[in-house]
């Protein structure tokens, strides 16, 4: 009886200074994960948008579509609409979720997408991340383009061997732009 109580609290004891660290951790690494976070987000917003003197990650629309919500960064220069960018996330992925930044420009055409994060399998699917496959959506009219990889009767070449992927990307990408035209007028009047 005494060993089993001499074990039950030993291992009592180390969960508690176990958990403990645990909580530390998280506390001492929560604020540097969240800035490294919105430092990337800063990144791709400058890599997806048109020159902006505005702050779009502060200048924000929520809107709905299709059943979700979708947040838009809107984009300003001398306090003109110059486009809007919005993440968007396909659970489609040979590896699992793709999350994606696409940015608008006011011309109504993609300016460019920006992988935020995907599990592809790496020299396959992880191409999306490649500057090619992202260039076969820049600079595209939004109503006018066919949004589906070439396989499918589209527009966008997929990955050679990565058709998973490449659908994945594209299909996300066709949703969060159908969002973005059905709210245009109220996006492009954010922050004005």
């Amino acid at each position: 009886m005494k060993e089993t109580l001499r074990l039950v609290l030993t291992l009592s004891i180390i969960c508690l200074v176990a958990g403990a660290l645990l909580a530390a951790v998280d506390t001492m690494t929560r604020e540097p994960i969240a800035e490294a976070n919105r430092g990337k987000k800063l990144a791709a917003l400058q890599n997806v948008l048109p020159n902006y003197d505005n702050s779009p990650d502060a200048n924000v629309v929520t809107v709905e579509h299709a059943g979700r919500s979708w947040i838009f960064q809107v984009a300003l220069k001398d306090n003109t609409f110059v486009g809007a960018a919005v993440e968007t996330t396909s659970p489609a992925g040979y590896g699992g979720d793709i999350s994606i930044m696409l940015g608008i420009n006011a011309e109504n055409q993609t300016q460019a997408i920006a992988i935020l994060g995907q599990k592809e399998t790496p020299g396959l699917g992880a191409h999306i991340e490649s500057d090619d496959f992202k260039g076969l959506f820049a600079k595209k009219d939004l109503a006018t383009t066919q949004w589906a990889v070439a396989k499918d009767g589209g527009e966008i070449d997929e990955i050679t061997a990565a058709t998973i992927s490449s659908r994945a990307v594209t299909e996300a990408v066709k949703a969060a732009i159908d969002a973005f035209v059905a709210n245009a007028d109220t996006i492009k009047q954010t922050g004005l």
